[in-house]
């Protein structure tokens, strides 16, 4: 999908997607869908058949082989599928709410000056803090409301097997306008009978009121787009600490931490007005792990009556720690006290008076200036969101794993730790295709020694090509499946960007990139142009089938077939392969750079249905179409039949050794064997063919195809309109193909039965 570039022209009638009529009745059908195109646009004709409900694509049982060679398992590899396995996708809602000129693309900076980053002050980067691609999507630079892309997502993350993306919302912003753009474009999607994935959040983990009330406002309260929402344990999941919901009040001025020495007290007294359920305040570990501390709150001031007191371990840096009263306390003066520090911990505080309703003290006495103070009230609609949703409060830290049930992770080094629930069960692992550690501790993608996509066994694979392999995905999917928990979460499908920093986490660098920075360290699943290409799909689509397993390849019930346009003796052909419905490519929409229009309408044919038949002299095939095929013109890439009769992904066009209907004469399509490098073909015989409205059946011997008789197993593929590039993106880009992408159908011979049953 280059920019601004259509890649076909079509006449009003083939836009439409009708061929020429053989009755007047027929005609003025096809007129008025030639009018209907012309005035809702390309791709409005779609609407016109309506969907079986639930179509189901049985994706689970297409085969593919990625560009190195790998095989996706199947049922024979990894069993039937389990019902009671999910999988969960990081997915990023943010591009086009950042843009700030650019695209700024990392990869090519360093091609252009490999020490640029030592110079950041170089003009080839965009401003500190401005988001910076790692790299190109195989969908351009792309904002997140261009339904093409949307649509396409949805498909291919449907086919993969992933129940549910979880949108990422930690910085506070929901990306309202965006998300509902994409649950618009997934519920025309599933209106047309398609499957996509369900919708989550992960919010803010130390914070996420703000936007945890805005979801539930816009989204959740009013009902918006129901049929989408993921449901877990009975009610929708949002991932978020449900303690940290309430309204509160919060003395956050800070300026220094006070270390808390052992056997000493820090403190802070407040007033109160209204009834409170939490107090707390903010504490740094310096680093420490295991850091612990006692907060005691009492009543008046030092040496009042005690209210409530709590041991809390492994506090996390900078970490508000809250001290929850049950039943709420009523409007009054109170004090907190942090005694008991467990390594090194302190207090948040500032030197200055920064509240008039309280004071600091230490050991007991008054003292300059405040402590961080934070006052949680009881609050209505809080409690409306606590009884609404399953809540799972999210851990941010890559190394600590759970501390309470109930919890998840969105992302570890390995080996990741299990999460449980309250029932002991094991609920939820995350899984991570590279991660922004660095040794023990948060780092940045851009220093040496992150965990990039070659990172496994303790170290980074350095031989030519490892960034390909998926070794550090491949290490901690084989601990989660092993573990076996619930619900995997994998990180991620689509981030792309991160901010241009100049230090991060204490380390001072010139230039740094902290979650994303290059093809080696990034965590991108979603296609890439060039690089690894689609590689990592594959490799995903391949662990989820060995958590969730595939089901077995329907039986071949076959008979012998008259090729006369009639088509009535394929009613008892079995299995029928099926296709998303209305997924040829149409796509308008402006690029990050808002002077690039990223153009496709080389959607015509919308394939959704095929079938195979055979004896031991020839095979028939069988295709149908969502509305009468377009009129075939000259055009050599209209409804080409890819076949692959040897099983070897090595060998052909990305495995395909035949194919057909480049071109037509009479009743015959041509049949090419390929000869190759490329989109390379030579004529090697022809096969009898005809179609109808929106059908289309050929017959083939198999002597043509280098056949005595059929192969054990036969793949194949319909294609309309692809472009010839000789590229593996030409099937993910360009018109429509059934398989999706580089997945194919598969007839099993010997698991046939045998003709006219």
């Amino acid at each position: 999908m280059s920019p601004r570039a259509g890649r076909n022209t079509l006449s009003l009638r083939e836009r439409a997607g009708v061929r020429e009529p053989g009755s007047t009745l027929a005609m003025a059908a096809w007129m008025v869908l030639s009018w209907l195109a012309w005035l809702c646009g390309v791709g409005a004709v779609s609407e016109v058949r309506a969907a079986e409900p639930g179509w189901d694509v049985m994706a689970d049982t297409w085969v593919a082989s990625d560009g190195l060679g790998r095989v996706v398992p199947g049922h024979d590899q990894v069993g039937g599928p389990r019902s009671d396995r999910t999988v969960g996708m990081f997915y990023f809602l943010w591009h086009g709410a950042h843009v700030q000129g650019g695209p700024y693309d990392v990869t090519r900076i360093l091609a252009q000056d490999p020490e640029a980053m030592t110079k950041p002050d170089s003009p080839l980067w965009g401003p500190l803090h401005v988001p910076h691609h790692w790299g190109q999507s195989i969908f351009g630079y792309y904002r997140i409301q261009d339904a093409g892309v949307l649509r396409k997502h949805a498909q291919m993350l449907g086919d993969a097997g992933v129940d549910v993306v979880i949108f990422d919302v930690t910085n506070q912003i929901t990306y309202r306008d965006d998300y509902l753009a994409l649950l618009r474009e997934w519920s025309v999607c599933r209106a047309l009978g398609n499957r996509t994935p369900q919708v989550a959040f992960l919010t803010p983990f130390w914070d996420p009121q703000k936007v945890v009330r805005e979801l539930w406002r816009d989204l959740y309260q009013p009902g918006v787009h129901r049929d989408l929402w993921f449901v877990w344990e009975g009610k929708p999941l949002i991932l978020a600490d449900a303690d940290l919901l309430d309204a509160r009040r919060d003395q956050s001025a800070q300026n220094t931490p006070v270390e808390l020495e052992p056997g000493t007290s820090l403190g802070q007294s407040f007033q109160v007005d209204q009834p409170i359920r939490a107090v707390g305040g903010r504490f740094p570990n310096w680093g420490t792990r295991g850091a612990a501390v006692t907060l005691t709150l009492l009543r008046d001031g030092p040496g009042g009556e005690r209210v409530v007191s709590e041991r809390f371990h492994d506090v996390g840096d900078n970490a508000w720690v809250m001290l929850r009263v049950n039943p709420p306390l009523p409007p009054g003066r109170y004090y907190l006290e942090a005694t008991e520090p467990g390594g090194r911990i302190g207090w948040w505080s500032h030197t200055e008076e920064r509240w008039s309703e309280g004071a600091a003290f230490a050991d007991g006495k008054a003292v300059d200036g405040d402590r961080t103070l934070r006052m949680v009230t009881v609050d209505a609609e809080a409690a409306r969101i606590r009884e609404f949703f399953t809540f799972r409060k999210p851990q941010p830290d890559y190394f600590q794993g759970p501390t309470q049930s109930n919890m998840w992770s969105w992302l570890e080094v390995h080996p990741q730790h299990v999460f449980r629930n309250d029932r002991g069960e094991k609920e939820q692992m995350s899984v991570g295709v590279g991660q922004n550690a660095v040794g023990g501790r948060l780092g940045s993608m851009s220093e040496p020694g992150s965990r990039g996509r070659s990172f496994h066994r303790g170290a980074r694979d350095m031989r030519p090509g490892a960034v390909r392999l998926g070794l550090n995905v491949s290490e901690q999917w084989e601990l989660a499946l092993k573990e076996d928990p619930r619900f995997v979460f994998v990180t991620g499908w689509n981030e792309w960007i991160a901010g241009r920093f100049a230090e991060f986490n204490r380390i001072k660098l010139p230039v740094m990139f902290v979650d994303q920075f290059d093809q080696e360290h990034s965590r991108d699943i979603e296609p890439m142009k060039g690089g690894h290409g689609d590689d990592y799909y594959y490799q995903f689509v391949g662990h989820v089938r060995r958590y969730k397993g595939a089901r077995a390849l329907q039986a071949w019930e076959r008979k012998p077939i008259q090729v006369d346009g009639a088509f009535g003796d394929w009613a008892d052909v079995r299995p029928e392969f099926r296709d998303t419905i209305g997924d040829p490519v149409q796509r308008k929409h402006v690029g990050w750079d808002t002077n690039v229009v990223y153009t496709n309408t080389s959607g015509r044919n919308d394939i959704v249905a095929a079938k195979v038949s055979g004896d031991t002299q020839r095979a028939w095939f069988y295709v149908r179409t969502r509305q009468p095929l377009a009129a075939p013109v000259d055009s050599e890439s209209w409804m080409l039949l890819l076949l692959d009769v040897d099983g070897n992904a090595a060998t052909g066009w990305l495995g395909y050794d035949y194919v057909v209907n480049r071109s037509r004469e009479g009743q015959a399509a041509r049949l090419e064997k390929h000869r190759g490098p490329g989109w390379d073909w030579q004529s090697v015989g022809e096969a009898e063919l005809k179609f109808a409205g929106d059908q289309l059946e050929l017959a083939i011997p198999w002597r043509l195809l280098g056949r005595d008789g059929p192969p054990a197993v036969l793949d194949f593929k319909w294609a309309d309109q692809l472009q010839g590039t000789g590229e593996w993106s030409d099937l993910t880009l360009n018109g429509d193909v059934a398989p999706n992408d580089r997945f194919n159908y598969r007839v099993a011979w010997n698991a046939a039965s045998t003709p006219g049953r």
